[in-house]
């Protein structure tokens, strides 16, 4: 069992976030699922799609949230999922738009899934996180937005 007594900070954090992309490239990163009902808890026993169970203990001051860091070290890192799966649908208007975006999404390291036409961008932070990196597709009336929740 692994025991979390402290939250590093945030997947998108600028510190945290390059350590995270290269143990994701050699699929080190493990989630732990939190129903969002459970977010204001300070303590709590949760399992990683791995199977670990992690026992989460955390100081008053700290408060768990979707894409809370609760290990990294060189070999691994394992974040918390809050809630329901959250997706950014993106609707390329050709078939180049469509390879633009999908160029964007891979670079970026997306995780996506597609459905017909659009692709699904699964959410780790702030939609106008992602929209923000291909604004000037939106802006051109290339690509148009929508979120939805899963």
């Amino acid at each position: 069992m692994l025991f979390v007594e402290t939250l590093l900070g945030a997947r998108t954090d600028p510190g945290l976030h390059d350590r995270l992309h290269d143990l994701e490239h050699h699929g080190a990163v493990e989630v732990v699922q939190i129903a969002s009902t459970d977010l204001d808890r300070r303590r709590l026993l949760a399992r990683t799609e791995k199977g670990e169970e992690v026992a989460i203990t955390l100081p008053r001051d700290q408060k768990l949230f979707d894409g809370a860091v609760l290990l990294l070290d060189e070999t691994r890192a394992i974040i918390v999922r809050a809630g329901e799966q959250r997706w950014l649908r993106l609707s390329p208007r050709s078939a180049s738009d469509a390879l633009e975006l999908g160029y964007h999404a891979g670079n970026l390291h997306w995780r996506v899934r597609f459905d017909g036409n659009d692709l699904l961008v699964s959410l780790d932070g702030p939609a106008a996180t992602y929209v923000a990196r291909i604004e000037p597709m939106i802006d051109g009336g290339r690509v148009a937005v929508s979120e939805e929740i899963e």
